[in-house]
């Protein structure tokens, strides 16, 4: 098979650690289509390094002492990117992935022009698949969900074609976390992917797996929940700028506020979920607040970003002050605002905080509850005009 695809070049890279029992096979397997074949043998102490005597034509890349899948695919496609391969095919060597599936990815790639990853998606339903399999795949594309926004039926599958040229620079995990860590970053990029259905085979007196429940899933928790904070921090906020830069100020409000698919409760209720966290004292974590509670309560999580930017900084002075004002009558002189900054003590700071602190979130309340009401007739009058 041509090692040519679409103009872009592929090759095949095998992570083998102990699987001496269905490596030939695998290796066999590929040959069928392809030579050009990267096998990082990742501190096996099996038999795996006299079988791999009998592949010399074959790039053989050793790791003295095992140190995790992760690496091992990264030491692959450095050299797969150093030999200039535009993509690079993974298959695992436990003999769960059949090559005869490699045609269905380069099918794929055939299909487009832009960078594409590429994901194999099993049939997690059969009855061969382990359940704690089935359950670790449904929890890994739960979370990438909630941090690229893609929904795929396969996160988990070692079987993927990668676009070589379009990684991250860095990165920061090495170990079975890495293929999580890939796909979401990868994702960041706005490079797409995508699932391609493939068989699999889980035999017990063959398949050995060096997944460590426990440990393993520990760190892979850890990961996403770095993940799913760069999601809500940066990501996010990034994503919403980017398309509002990329758009007239009217184009954006027709085309992500009145025409999503939102009803105008949910919108309204968006909005003035946004002003409230804008207000209240949450310094530096408006932006974050704003997208995570609107993930949860299943709100627009634009319109509350945007909401959420009422405390920009030519509107604080005013919101201060207003919530200053607006504390005074419950707490300290009725109506006044007493700062005496020739004499500040703790107890005075203390004083004007909780009145700033009982000021702002009644303000806050207030707000929302008007530009939600504001937002809402303003929406149903737009439908009616449009209607008509």
């Amino acid at each position: 098979m041509n090692i040519v695809q679409n103009n872009k070049t592929w090759c095949v890279i095998i992570p083998t650690y102990n699987n001496a029992k269905t490596l030939k096979r695998v290796v066999d397997g590929v040959l069928n289509y392809t030579n050009h074949i990267f096998i990082v043998n990742d501190g096996s102490t099996d038999e795996t390094a006299d079988i791999l005597e009998n592949y010399k034509q074959l790039y053989i890349l050793n790791v003295p002492q095992n140190k995790g899948k992760g690496n091992a695919l990264q030491i692959g496609f450095k050299k797969a990117l150093s030999l200039n391969y535009d993509y690079a095919l993974t298959i695992d060597s436990d003999g769960q992935h059949y090559p005869t599936d490699i045609p269905v990815f380069l099918e794929e790639l055939n299909a487009t022009t832009e960078p594409i990853l590429l994901i194999g998606s099993r049939n997690m339903t059969h009855e061969s698949v382990p359940k704690k399999s089935s359950f670790g795949n449904r929890f890994s594309n739960f979370w990438f969900q909630i941090e690229t926004g893609i929904k795929l039926t396969d996160t988990q599958s070692g079987y993927r074609l990668y676009p070589l040229k379009h990684f991250p620079k860095r990165f920061f995990t090495n170990k079975f976390e890495f293929e999580i860590e890939v796909i979401v970053r990868t994702a960041w990029k706005n490079i797409s992917i995508k699932n391609v259905p493939i068989q699999v085979l889980y035999d017990p007196n063959e398949r050995i797996s060096h997944f460590r429940p426990f440990r393993d899933f520990t760190r892979i928790s850890i990961l996403n929940t770095v993940l799913v904070s760069i999601t809500l921090l940066y990501i996010k906020p990034r994503n919403i700028l980017l398309k509002f830069k990329k758009k007239s100020f009217k184009t954006f409000l027709k085309e992500d506020i009145l025409q999503t698919n939102a009803s105008n409760e949910v919108k309204a209720l968006s909005l003035a979920l946004g002003v409230f966290i804008g207000i209240v004292p949450v310094w530096g974590f408006q932006t974050f607040l704003s997208i995570f509670l609107a993930a949860i309560f299943k709100l627009n999580k634009t319109i509350s970003f945007v909401g959420s930017n009422i405390s920009i900084p030519p509107f604080i002075p005013f919101i201060v002050i207003a919530s200053l004002k607006v504390g005074s009558f419950f707490v300290g002189e009725s109506g006044e605002i007493l700062i005496d900054f020739d004499n500040i003590s703790f107890h005075s700071i203390k004083n004007h905080l909780l009145q700033y602190i009982v000021g702002s979130t009644i303000l806050a309340t207030f707000m929302a509850v008007l530009l939600g009401l504001i937002c809402y007739v303003t929406l149903n009058f737009y439908k009616r005009k449009t209607a008509a």
